[in-house]
C-alpha cells in the first residue's frame, strides 16, 4: 500500500490576478449582451474560451459570477431613484424620466459577487 501524502494548495497572488481577469472578462459579457444582444454571443464565448484553455486560469472561473454580479449593482445604483417616474426641472429644461426597480438587481448583484467571492476562496484556501 501506497501511503497518501497530503497536498498543500496555497492561495498566490497570481491565482486572484486570474480571479480578477475573469471578473473583468464577466462584466464585459454582461455588459456586451445587455447592449449588443445575440451578436454578443460569439465574442463572449471566445472571451471565455480562450482563458479556460489554461488550468491555472480555469481554476478562478468563479469571477466570472462576480463580474456579472458587479454589473448587476451598476444596474442597481443607476436605477436608484425608481422604481416610477421622477420629474425634474432646471432653469433652462424640464423632463420626466421612468425608472425600474432597483432592488432585484441590488439582491441578485450582491448575491452573485458573494458567491463568486466566497467559492473562488473556498477553491483557493489550504487544502490537507
Amino acid at each position: 500500500m501506497k501511503s497518501q501524502g497530503t497536498t498543500v494548495e496555497r492561495t498566490t497572488p497570481s491565482s486572484w490576478g486570474a480571479f480578477f481577469l475573469w471578473v473583468i472578462l464577466g462584466a464585459a459579457a454582461a455588459f456586451g449582451l445587455v447592449i449588443f444582444g445575440s451578436p454578443a454571443l460569439l465574442a463572449i464565448f471566445l472571451g471565455v474560451l480562450l482563458p479556460s484553455t489554461r488550468r491555472a486560469l480555469r481554476r478562478s472561473g468563479f469571477g466570472v459570477l462576480t463580474g456579472v454580479g458587479a454589473m448587476s449593482l451598476y444596474v442597481a445604483y443607476v436605477q436608484r431613484r425608481g422604481p416610477g417616474t421622477v420629474c425634474w426641472h432646471t432653469a433652462t429644461a424640464s423632463g420626466c424620466d421612468q425608472y425600474a426597480d432597483p432592488w432585484p438587481w441590488l439582491v441578485a448583484g450582491v448575491a452573485l459577487v458573494v458567491v463568486g467571492f466566497v467559492a473562488h476562496a473556498r477553491r483557493m484556501r489550504v487544502r490537507s
